[in-house]
């Protein structure tokens, strides 16, 4: 702890309010932090060792308890204390031998460990500060660069831990870490598939949900915050200064990188969780409750025990300080908001709900990427299409409508062809472009897309649940075996799948989402929830990663870009701009009739796009034999293929099983 002259003191009358945390002064460091609710709230000091060397009492003001602290500087460690009521039936939870950690903490000076000595009741009196990180003064440091633009087109999902852990060209002591992420093959890969916004999965410091330790298990995601706006010391332990230098590398390349925030709950979990942080200060400001038998119960709209109360000056407060802080000083350019729902709920969904309004408006945050996870496990949770400029949300119709064509399922040509064209019943409002909807096939909670095609049912055991967890409709099939096979035919043609499938995703209107190892045909062994597999389900494998699968994603991207018809950002209505028509859907004989959409088994569907001097034609083929498709009058050439490449002869294309082909329109040959 580096201090300035003199023992640490209060200082009596001082102590300002406005700035929530721990902030660095010339006359030393000012705790101020909410609590509408506590009788008396404390900070205190702790060295080196954990141990505690001074507790300080905070004076209020309104509903802010603030102090003055001379004697002190960077590096201090602290946490809080508060006095109230303890009624744990009316969700009041005050223990001054709780160690509380600071709602705005920066930086702290190890990671969280579950122990349920964290919920022991007050009555106890065990002290909890040796099971709590502290959290550190830390200076603030110099604006960061405005945010990269709104309009990403290819994000990459990836988990910082599992992205570089098994990495053999990354440096060991890296592996696993935000440092990770600088290392020039790690770069090198991402801007070779053409990735131009970086998602990292929660990065924030979170804690192990409590019944994975007994298993021998640990989260492995991060979807489990405590402090959110304090890195989590396993991804950084040399401090948030590392974020900072991996957003400036990235810049640098043309590369945003985003945050996966989890504002809608905390690993404070349920009435059984630790007391830690929001929980212990404020409960009733935080959270959500609602009365049951004349007691006050949690309400779980997240399915993880609580739900963040968005409707209420201080957790808003909480949220936007929180966001600021991460673009401000570590120069992230935007989030991808987790159930983000939850920040609408007033308690039912409101799209113009005050806190959405708020970060819209924001002159910061407003400039940001903005991507909702438009659902949540709550009453009217789904909420799909409905967040409006800025946001952009994930569009799991698309993933469904995909899947569902692939798999052979009947009826599914209609949607997939309006999820390829960006669909626009669900975004085309208020001004919104494709670009509005990211489309997916595969994300952290999930198959992968070799599962995908691998398994027709999850295999989630190892988590401890008895295969209980996880989605069961998976939308999967296996190519003739469940999981893995010594059958090259079957192998083939999952490989095979694979590409058609991440061919039509690069190839669909709007926004792209990729998974981490999507590229290199990952496999978690068929766990299509492996958030507690902090190992190498979760780990991507480098070593037997199928390159050739990445070169054929950047390929396609490549062709996308290449051609206005396909990369265009607007919705496709079949008429253009020139009075040509932008799109015209066909089959293997020749335009689409009104007939052939209502067909229950067609497996084939052309998508002719124009835009001015441009033509491509994308073909889709399901079905398990070669297809010979006629053409439309002119020059076609190859462009890309999924599979077997096409013949072209005669006017016709031969499109090869269960692939995606592209071709060009060559004009002024014959």
């Amino acid at each position: 702890m580096s201090s300035l002259e003199g023992a640490p003191r209060l200082v009596h009358g001082c102590g300002d309010p406005t700035c929530l945390g721990a902030t660095l002064t010339g006359a030393g460091v000012n705790f101020a932090v909410y609590s509408s609710a506590a009788t008396a709230i404390w900070v205190s000091i702790f060295d080196a060792a954990d141990r505690e060397l001074h507790r300080f009492p905070l004076h209020r003001d309104g509903d802010i308890h603030c102090g003055l602290i001379a004697g002190l500087g960077a590096g201090t460690r602290y946490g809080f204390r508060a006095d109230g009521a303890y009624d744990p039936d009316q969700g009041l939870f005050f223990d001054p031998a709780k160690l509380l950690v600071d709602p705005y903490a920066r930086q702290l000076d190890r990671p969280f460990t579950y122990s349920p000595d964290l919920r022991r009741p007050r009555a106890e009196g065990l002290d909890t500060a040796s099971l709590v990180p502290k959290a550190l003064v830390v200076e603030p440091q110099p604006q960061a660069p405005a945010p990269l633009p709104q309009s990403p087109k290819f994000f990459y999902e990836l988990n910082v831990r599992g992205f570089t852990m098994r990495h053999p060209e990354v440096p060991e002591a890296d592996r696993g870490t935000i440092a990770g992420l600088a290392a020039p093959t790690v770069i090198a890969h991402l801007q070779g598939l053409g990735v131009d916004a970086v998602q990292l999965m929660p990065v924030t410091a979170w804690i192990d949900e409590r019944h994975l330790p007994p298993l021998g298990l640990r989260n492995a995601w991060g979807y489990n915050p405590i402090a959110y706006s304090a890195i989590d010391p396993r991804l950084a332990p040399g401090g948030p200064g590392q974020l900072r230098q991996l957003t400036e590398l990235y810049r640098s390349r043309g590369m945003a990188v985003i945050l996966d925030v989890v504002f809608n709950h905390t690993g404070e979990s349920d009435h059984q969780g630790p007391i830690l942080s929001l929980m212990g200060l404020d409960p009733h400001a935080y959270f959500r409750f609602e009365p049951a038998d004349g007691k006050q119960r949690l309400v779980n709209d997240t399915g993880t025990g609580n739900t963040l109360r968005c409707d209420h000056p201080a957790t808003q407060r909480l949220v936007l300080d929180s966001l600021r802080y991460w673009v401000e000083e570590t120069g992230v350019s935007g989030f991808r908001f987790d159930l983000a729902p939850v920040l609408g709920r007033e308690p039912g969904f409101n799209p113009q709900a005050e806190l959405l309004e708020r970060i819209k408006a924001d002159p910061v945050l407003g400039q940001c990427i903005l991507v909702a996870e438009p659902w949540d496990p709550g009453p009217g949770g789904y909420q799909l299409g409905q967040f409006g400029v800025p946001f952009r949300e994930h569009n799991d119709r698309y993933r469904d409508g995909v899947r569902a064509f692939w798999r052979g399922d009947r009826g599914a040509l209609g949607a997939f062809a309006g999820r390829l064209a960006g669909s626009a019943e669900i975004f085309n409002r208020q001004e919104q472009t494709p670009a509005a909807g990211i489309n997916f096939l595969a994300v952290h909670d999930g198959f992968t897309l070799r599962d995908l095609v691998s398994y027709a049912d999850k295999h989630n055991h190892a988590n401890g649940e008895n295969n209980r967890d996880g989605h069961g409709h998976n939308l999967s099939w296996n190519c003739g075996v469940e999981g893995p096979t010594g059958d090259e035919q079957i192998e083939a043609a999952r490989r095979g799948d694979v590409r058609a499938l991440l061919a039509t995703l690069l190839l669909s209107r709007g926004g792209i989402l990729l998974q981490q190892g999507d590229e290199l045909f990952r496999t978690q062994g068929g766990n299509n929830n492996a958030y507690a597999q902090d190992n190498e389900t979760t780990w991507l494998d480098w070593a037997d990663a199928e390159r050739d699968l990445a070169g054929f994603v950047a390929e396609v991207y490549a062709f996308r870009q290449a051609h206005p018809a396909a990369e265009g950002d607007r919705y496709l209505t079949g008429t253009g701009d020139d009075g040509g028509r932008d799109v015209v859907w066909m089959h293997e004989a020749g335009e689409m009739s009104l007939g052939d959409w209502q067909d229950p088994d067609a497996s084939v569907l052309g998508m002719h796009l124009r835009a001015g001097a441009d033509e491509v034609l994308i073909w889709f083929n399901r079905r398990h034999g070669s297809v010979t498709a006629r053409l439309p009058v002119g020059n076609w050439k190859r462009g890309i293929a999924s599979g077997l490449q096409p013949v072209i002869a005669h006017g016709t294309a031969t499109l090869g099983p269960r692939s995606v082909t592209g071709l060009v329109h060559k004009k002024g040959m014959q």
